[in-house]
């Protein structure tokens, strides 16, 4: 398709023709499906990265200008962003492999082992209840529930840099409580 056809058929889509966005999406489907493919790495997002790219041509294709560049390459950029987007979102939402939350196995709690006769989890509750209000929600939400700094400030609606700050105080508190009130013994050479 000539950048000329392009352009007829982009001004048309400016205009609400459905029919000329039609006709994009028909020649370049593809070409968007195969960068947001390669990006996200999974089918149907990939698809749905797709669709996205081309609501946003339908919505925005007045954001287009063609002096810095050929349409095709503001649309690749374009579904390149949300796919990145997408990508972002998925990481977000779904917890990272590997890693065993509290609320996912209560019996962590139940069968943590008794130091010096006192109780770890009991230290570690009375620990995190010393902690004012704002730091210990914080900590429990990113190590018990596994949310991300980010997640947490958006839900919260409180600047990143100030739940860094409060998860950072907190866990400098923890620290030097756990260090004070438990030690942690080795296996000895007869256990292994």
């Amino acid at each position: 398709m000539s950048p000329n056809d392009e352009m007829n058929l982009l001004r048309r889509v400016q205009a609400g023709d459905e029919d000329a966005l039609l006709t994009l999406h028909a020649q370049y489907a593809n070409l968007v499906y195969s960068v947001a493919y390669r990006v996200l790495n999974d089918q149907m997002a990939a698809e749905e990265v797709t669709q996205d790219t081309f609501m946003r041509l339908w919505n925005k294709s007045y954001t287009y200008d063609p002096q810095k560049g050929r349409f095709i390459t503001w649309l690749l950029t374009v579904t390149r962003r949300l796919a990145i987007d997408h990508y972002r979102q998925r990481l977000r939402r779904e917890p990272q492999t590997g890693l065993l939350f509290m609320d996912e196995d209560p019996s962590l709690w139940e069968n943590v082992l008794t130091v010096e006769g006192g109780d770890l989890r009991r230290t570690l509750q009375s620990a995190l209840n010393e902690l004012p209000p704002d730091q210990r929600e914080l900590i429990e939400l990113v190590y018990f529930y596994g949310m991300s700094h980010t997640d947490i400030a958006e839900t919260r609606r409180i600047p990143l840099g100030t739940v860094k700050t409060r998860i950072r105080l907190g866990m400098q508190k923890l620290r030097s409580a756990w260090g004070t009130e438990v030690l942690i013994n080795p296996k000895s050479d007869s256990e292994s």
